[in-house]
């Protein structure tokens, strides 16, 4: 019998554990009632394994990619990186803007603490957030280069370490050929490795993402439902402002390309992007429709389709910024410009390297959260609707990258057969 796709599997755990804990809710049962215990447990078991991979994940994922892009020489890979750093940056801004206008986690006129209860105590978080050291963007900028790199992972420094990351992969990079291939290797088995790991956590997923659903909805009840499903339509929104408006006008205006043609022509990747929620998986799709469909020579479809899969991540940074302040707002917190900075620099740098697989960005929003002191249970929180804006940001992401590969193609000077009509 043919096993279960993980998406479908997290879909079910989603809808039982919601089910389940509006039952509990309607018995309220009390924190120390066994059940309780034993679901809290569960959960907390799916959150340490996401605490577990942090670290290894995201260090060996970025010194891989940043040193890959570094094999590619010449304007190709200057104008990918180029494109990368753009797009990330257009992403980024899209979600702090309709998160900041739209305010998803305000309810009824005043932050959700106030009238559901949620994870983790509210003034502790608070505490958290008054006792770090990024009240301003000096400090932000000081947490980058920290003094001991050990000391960084001890604290949870993960601006530091992404930012030595970033370092050791460029200069990696530019060693001699002798020098640099064991150390990619290396990195390149961890990171192997590291993805293996990942993908055992995923697969005890469901029953984590059961457990913590069902003990939020076992304390919110009904309630929670509604400002989630506007948290929802908020991210919603703001990744169709970026993928039909942003990077489309830049595909229209800069290079030549009609929008509307394009994305008919990526639909066979998008349609699976958005199903499996992963990028690596959609990979030989991209890939095929990329040079069948849109055009692209194999040159640069080869070259530009595998480089986005690990590290262009509109969709995931866009909602990385959204998921964190929206948990802010929600639990009162008023973010500094320091802490949103921090906020920001960290769905910028785990966009360029977080593994393309399914809920990955759950990783990089642990990093985000421990950052700047936010409750890591809130998390439960995002579970909810998790799973549907999982296959909306990975869409987003594919598409994103077939337009790199589009932009490096007309640098390249080709012709392409969804070029604008004049």
């Amino acid at each position: 019998m043919k096993k279960l796709a993980l998406h479908w599997q997290m879909l079910i755990a989603i809808v039982l554990g919601g089910l389940a804990g509006l039952l509990l809710n309607q018995f309220s049962l009390p924190a120390d009632h066994g059940l309780m215990v034993t679901l809290k447990l569960l959960g907390q078991i799916f959150m340490n394994g996401l605490k577990l991979i942090v670290i290894p994940l995201v260090v060996s994922s970025i010194v891989v990619s940043i040193c890959n892009i570094g094999d590619e020489v010449g304007r190709m890979g200057g104008n990918t990186l180029a494109y990368y750093i753009g797009s990330l940056v257009a992403a980024v801004a899209v979600g702090v803007l309709c998160v900041n206008l739209i305010q998803p986690g305000i309810y009824q006129d005043q932050p959700l603490h106030n009238v559901i209860p949620l994870p983790a105590d509210t003034a502790a978080a608070l505490a958290k957030v008054q006792d770090k050291s990024l009240g301003d963007a000096v400090n932000v900028v000081l947490s980058l280069v920290p003094a001991n790199l050990f000391g960084a992972a001890v604290e949870g420094n993960m601006l530091g370490l992404i930012f030595f990351a970033l370092l050791y992969g460029f200069f990696l990079g530019r060693l001699p050929a002798e020098l640099r291939e064991p150390q990619l290797k290396l990195w390149t088995g961890l990171q192997s490795i590291m993805i293996s790991i990942t993908q055992l956590v995923l697969y005890l997923a469901p029953i984590g993402v059961f457990a913590l659903i069902a003990t939020t909805l076992a304390s919110t009840g009904f309630e929670v439902l509604k400002p989630m499903l506007w948290f929802f339509a908020t991210v919603v929104i703001a990744l169709a402002l970026h993928m039909l408006v942003s990077i489309s006008l830049f595909l229209h205006f800069v290079t030549k390309v009609n929008p509307l043609r394009h994305l008919k022509a990526m639909a066979p990747a998008l349609l699976t992007a958005f199903s499996t929620a992963s990028s690596n998986a959609t990979l030989p799709v991209t890939m095929r429709t990329l040079k069948e469909r849109a055009g692209v020579s194999e040159r640069v479809a080869n070259m530009s389709a595998p480089l986005g899969a690990s590290m262009n991540m509109d969709g995931t940074a866009l909602y990385e910024c959204a998921a964190a302040l929206f948990l802010a707002q929600a639990y009162g917190l008023d973010l500094s410009l320091g802490h949103q900075l921090t906020v920001v620099l960290i769905a910028l740098l785990t966009g360029f390297g977080m593994a393309g697989i399914p809920a990955a960005s759950l990783v990089a929003i642990a990093v985000i959260l421990g950052a700047i002191g936010l409750p890591l249970e809130a998390i439960g929180l995002l579970l909810i609707t998790d799973r549907l804006l999982d296959m909306f940001r990975t869409m987003v992401n594919v598409y994103s990258d077939s337009i790199a590969a589009v932009f490096v193609a007309r640098q390249e000077g080709e012709a392409l057969p969804t070029l604008r009509q004049p």
